[in-house]
């Protein structure tokens, strides 16, 4: 199953247990939620795996030349 399938699954379950409508508004926010979280969720962690070595590469850099007072 793919993550769009699951997350019309998932949202259409939590949709009909408010019970006032349809599961196809819930299944359809599940799918459109799906689909950004799978963009969005590798771009965060590509982020902050970058920023880290930029951080350890600095801390780096100052232990081995020293901190560089500006």
């Amino acid at each position: 199953m793919g993550a769009t399938t699951i997350g019309a699954l998932i949202g259409a379950g939590i949709d009909s247990l408010s019970g006032d409508d349809g599961n196809a508004d819930g299944a359809i926010i599940g799918a459109v939620t799906a689909n950004v979280l799978r963009i969005v969720v590798p771009l965060a962690v590509t982020y902050a795996i970058g920023w880290a070595v930029l951080r350890g590469a600095a801390e780096l850099k100052d232990q081995v030349f020293g901190e560089v007072k500006s």
